[in-house]
């Protein structure tokens, strides 16, 4: 066999020759003309490629069409270009920053004089396809870096020459699409014709490098498709989370609000803390069933406590901070290291493990402001925090029942699709390689015994690896809620340790463990879920007494004290009002359970039951109307259409 050939391994395991050099293109068009068409990039030992990139080594190869994983993302990057095409014709001025790719489409920040409005983002996506259409090529050339810094001087776009200034590669890939010029590492779809089903979304405001004292950009959102079919259902989604938005809902069931005074933090009215007090005290009765002590540690802590715990190095960009009496202090971003103070002021042996703390504590995050989504992504919110510390024989029936917990509660809340993910070691981190072996391994071996799960390499947190549990909501929108963290790393760096068998001194294994995650976030997702139809036992009220006439008022009153002596939320409405008119306004307001009360149930001693839904139920007498409510409460049923009714 000649030196000049390639062994090019195709995934079903066929084995191409071919002259050196060649590249995915020439491979494709050797498949079939067919393929050649429908490729749009590949997978060349693990490392994406352009169709055009030259291989110059015996390689396996995939590729990939706009349907799969790679080739959708690929598109989706595309997009972001197409869109800098657009602006530039449109805008001439406009100076483009960054691109990326984000969930279901992309975003490009922009600097530019003229302040855009949704009414502008039409005319952008008119141009858009204008140019997807034309179906011109788009064509990569590997450029130094000094050589790609002159170009990007020459157009005048000061954010792209701040980013190749800080590349320390020699060589970087720039992208011509006709007049328009960008870079980036790639790959792209060679064509524009490729990018045809997409729309732009939305506006927002960004920093500059997600920095406060830098400039604010415009951010413009798309989304992408491999079709137009997929993204009308992806549009029809959007349409329907409008309609679940927490922030409108929240503004309108009176729950809470958010304002500038006090970016990122919710200030929560009357039913809204009803609501996170009836969350916190489910958590509470679940950290007691499952053996959890719970504690609370302060708000703020010592800096060098943060050194010792590495979080300093790693996450002080993003705690508040303060000095008194030349001393410096955060408040804290997270609960662990207090968590670890209370641990040591024992000394605890083997026979005492494992000890399980629990708290609802208080964080505070200086999250950019951009990223700032109602009670979504805050900067203060309250996590259901607990860290347990165990030995290392401990840990596998430890993480398992955090896992059996997670389940619990989740079908509490009405969530059953859960999806389980473990992220890996991260670039950023402490402790040694041998002990992220020995952590990742054993999660690994703990999922491989009874779950399915997915692998995120990279993306654990700096102390330890971690096992994340996602909820599909009602919509089909994903959310990553709890986690489970192994940690052997901390309890050493903050001086933890028990005594074992041998009457040795040993650092324990410190489990983190959040389920709700965030309970302001978690609330947001509920209120999405059930569209703010919150289920009977969550309502902040839970019944509401309508009379249809002044004379049943007394009668009403009585019923009222009877219902609150059983524990009931309930509330009345006496205003001087028709009936169908009260009966409308609390179903707007997603009051469960409607209770009429005129002449006839005076007479019987009964109310007429009806539910949010319009389900008229009939007449019940209070008693067994008391014990159905709590029934149902206490089964946690979801719906109203229930059999305690």
């Amino acid at each position: 066999m000649s030196a000049d050939n390639l062994l090019i391994t195709l995934p079903d395991g066929a084995v191409r020759h071919y002259s050196k050099p060649t590249s995915l293109e020439l491979i494709a068009k050797d498949i079939s003309s067919g393929l050649a068409r429908a490729v749009i990039c590949g997978t060349v030992n693990d490392e994406q490629y352009d169709l055009s990139d030259v291989i110059e080594e015996d390689a396996s190869i995939q590729l990939h069409k706009i349907e799969d994983e790679v080739g959708l993302h690929v598109m989706r990057h595309s997009c972001a270009h197409l869109l800098g095409h657009a602006l530039k014709q449109l805008y001439p001025n406009v100076q483009m920053a960054i691109g990326p790719v984000i969930d279901n489409g992309f975003y490009y920040d922009i600097d530019l004089e003229t302040k855009l409005t949704p009414e502008d983002l039409p005319k952008i996506e008119k141009r858009m396809m204008k140019l997807a259409q034309s179906s011109y090529a788009v064509i990569k050339k590997m450029t130094s870096r000094d050589e790609a810094i002159k170009i990007f001087k020459e157009r005048g776009e000061d954010y792209k020459v701040a980013l190749l200034e800080d590349i320390k590669d020699d060589q970087v890939g720039v992208y011509y699409h006709q007049e328009y010029i960008d870079f980036c590492r790639g790959p792209h779809v060679p064509n524009s014709r490729f990018c045809k089903a997409f729309k732009l979304t939305h506006l927002a405001g960004a920093y500059w490098r997600g920095d406060a004292k830098n400039k604010m950009l415009q951010r413009i959102y798309g989304t992408a498709w491999e079709s137009k079919d997929a993204l009308k259902t992806h549009l029809e989604m959007i349409a329907e989370a409008e309609k679940r938005d927490h922030r409108k809902l929240g503004k309108r069931l009176d729950l809470f609000h958010l304002q500038e005074e006090a970016p990122g933090m919710a200030f929560w009215h009357q039913k809204g803390w009803t609501l996170f007090q009836l969350i916190e005290q489910y958590m509470r009765g679940k950290i007691v069933e499952y053996g959890y002590r719970e504690i609370r540690t302060p708000q703020v802590l010592d800096r060098n406590l943060w050194e010792k715990s590495g979080h300093w190095d790693k996450f002080s960009d993003n705690m508040f901070t303060t000095n008194t009496e030349s001393r410096d202090y955060a408040i804290k971003p997270m609960n662990c290291p207090g968590h670890v103070q209370i641990y040591n002021q024992a000394l605890y042996s083997y026979k005492d493990l494992p000890l399980r703390l629990a708290e609802f504590g208080l964080c505070h995050r200086n999250e950019p402001s951009g990223t700032l989504h109602g009670l979504m992504r805050v900067r203060s919110f309250t996590q259901d925090d607990a860290h347990i510390f165990c030995t290392p024989e401990q840990i596998q029936q430890e993480v398992q029942e955090c896992i059996n917990m997670v389940f619990d509660i989740y079908q509490d809340f009405g969530f059953d699709k859960i999806e389980l993910k473990l992220s890996t070691r991260p670039e950023q981190r402490v402790g040694a390689d041998e002990v992220w072996d020995l952590a990742e391994n054993t999660l690994i071996e703990i999922l491989d015994k009874k779950y399915q799960w997915q692998l995120q390499e990279g993306e654990g947190a700096f102390y330890g690896p971690k096992i994340e549990f996602t909820l599909t909501d009602a919509i089909g929108r994903k959310w990553q809620c709890g986690t489970v963290q192994l940690d052997f790393s901390m309890p050493e760096r903050l001086e933890a340790s028990y005594v074992d068998i041998d009457n040795d001194k040993k650092t324990p294994i410190m489990i983190h463990r959040a389920i709700l995650g965030s309970l302001e976030r978690f609330i947001g997702i509920l209120i999405e879920e059930f569209e703010g139809n919150l289920p009977l036992w969550l309502s902040p009220t839970q019944a509401v007494i309508i009379n249809i006439s002044e004379g049943q008022i007394p009668y009403a009153k009585k019923v009222m004290q009877q219902l609150s002596n059983a524990g009931v939320r309930v509330e009345s409405d006496f205003r001087n009002e028709k009936i169908g008119y009260k009966i409308r306004q609390h179903t707007m307001q997603k009051v469960p359970l409607l209770l009429i009360i005129g002449d006839q149930e005076v007479t019987d001693g009964t109310v007429a039951l009806r539910f949010r839904n319009g389900e008229d139920k009939g007449a019940f007498q209070i008693g067994t109307l008391c014990d159905n409510i709590n029934q149902a409460i206490a089964k946690k049923v979801i719906a109203e259409k229930s059999d305690c009714f």
